[in-house]
């Protein structure tokens, strides 16, 4: 566990630093565009690239040394910081330079998560799996508590461009880590040496479909994932077109994920997880969709912060124990491939619920709710009115999605079954 801990530690500080720059690029957008669409399209441009990349990823992280391509990524977004503050320094930061920079380490970054997925199977013995996912946890809640109340506080007093350089020392502590540790690497199959391009590029989803409850497992979390990033690119915009565009109010309530999703994960590395892990994250799919909801139709601080706290307790729990039940069905040597796979399917279904939010908020929801239409009548009593009562319907929408994924879960027997044999 120690080789674990201490790149784990420097992914932690390296991820807050990412998070404050997300944070203030988020104001700076929001300050200059005021659009749902423009926020959302962050996040489309951020997935665009996992798509055609996630299809080689999973050969490369096989096949290569999975410490370098760490490494490499965090490099690719250290130059992508520069180029933001060179832009900004120089007043030529345009939303399109935002896109352009969330696409590249999108790219990148899809690369060093599948490597550093697939690299703990090889640190950390198997019945750890639980506690080591929920660790993982905590360094994006982690960060989402201090990220945003940094950047909340150190915003109005350094901007952007002192944001951005704090954001750079950051990724510096995360290579450092990684260069005085040995990661280790699983041995490629020698099968794999006579295998076509196309054999190569589709075994992960081979592997997935020869097994129907991992296929099922798969279909499963991604109609999870659709609805959760559906509902997650209208999250800021929801928030901020219902405070006149209050900072405080935006770092406050990512603070308060932060919360709840570190205390979900202290208290499932605590734990170990429950034995049956499909039971546990289907039951985390519940938790968030009823948690969410309640954020939705929340319109106040009061409402949100104890909201978002109860939902972030719960992904711990949903991302622990589907990766530790992927981890214990499919054997180390294969897993870069399998999990590419699987990432891709998850790529694709965020990417089209990313690029349906902006325009379903601006062009129909908000539309929608500011009328004198009888729809209007019927939500606004739960919704409210004015400026982001269309976002928070459309919000609420996807959160009672997320709550139907995982009642019908417990009803698929192909589910009920999966843990019964060891990885192959």
């Amino acid at each position: 566990m120690r080789t674990f801990i201490i790149v784990w530690v420097g992914q932690l500080v390296s991820t807050i630093g990412s998070y404050m720059t997300e944070f203030a690029l988020t104001l700076w957008a929001w300050e200059v565009t005021g659009s749902a669409t423009a926020l959302a399209l962050v996040g489309f441009f951020s997935r665009l690239p996992r798509i055609p990349i996630t299809l080689i990823a999973g050969i490369i992280v096989d096949r290569f040394n999975r410490k370098y391509l760490m490494i490499l990524a965090d490099a690719i977004a250290v130059l992508s910081t520069v180029g933001i503050g060179i832009l900004y320094l120089t007043d030529s930061l345009q939303i399109w330079h935002i896109y352009l920079s969330a696409s590249v380490n999108g790219g990148f970054g899809q690369i060093q998560s599948l490597a550093h997925q697939t690299s703990i199977s090889l640190m950390v013995p198997q019945q750890h799996y639980t506690r080591a996912n929920s660790m993982n946890s905590a360094v994006h809640y982690g960060s989402a508590i201090f990220g945003p109340a940094l950047a909340g506080i150190l915003y109005p007093l350094i901007g952007l461009l002192g944001i951005l350089w704090l954001d750079l020392l950051t990724f510096g502590v995360a290579i450092s880590t990684l260069l005085f540790v040995e990661i280790p690497q699983s041995l490629p199959q020698k099968a794999a040496e006579v295998e076509t391009l196309f054999a190569r590029l589709t075994f992960g989803f081979r592997e997935v479909w020869r097994q129907p409850s991992l296929s099922v497992l798969l279909l499963i979390y991604g109609l999870f994932l659709f609805f959760h990033d559906l509902g997650g690119a209208i999250y800021d915009p929801m928030i901020l077109a219902r405070t006149n565009g209050s900072a405080a109010v935006l770092a406050s309530i990512g603070a308060a994920a932060g919360i709840g999703g570190v205390t979900g994960a202290i208290l499932l590395s605590a734990w170990g997880g429950p034995k049956r892990r499909v039971t546990g994250m289907l039951a985390g799919f519940i938790g968030a969709g009823i948690s969410k909801t309640v954020f939705g139709l929340g319109r106040l601080p009061l409402v949100w912060i104890p909201a978002q706290v109860c939902s972030s307790l719960n992904f711990p729990l949903i991302g622990s124990s589907k990766t530790a039940i992927w981890m214990g069905k499919i054997a180390p040597a294969k897993q870069g491939r399998v999990f590419a796979a699987n990432a891709l399917v998850g790529q694709v279904l965020s990417a089209i619920a990313t690029l349906m939010a902006g325009p379903l908020s601006d062009r129909v929801f908000e539309p929608m709710m500011q009328s004198n239409t009888p729809f209007a009548s019927l939500f606004s009593p739960i919704i409210g009115t004015g400026s982001g009562a269309g976002i928070a319907l459309l919000y609420v929408i996807t959160s009672i999605g997320l709550l139907f994924t995982g009642v019908a879960g417990f009803a698929i027997p192909h589910l009920q079954k999966m843990e019964s044999s060891e990885a192959k």
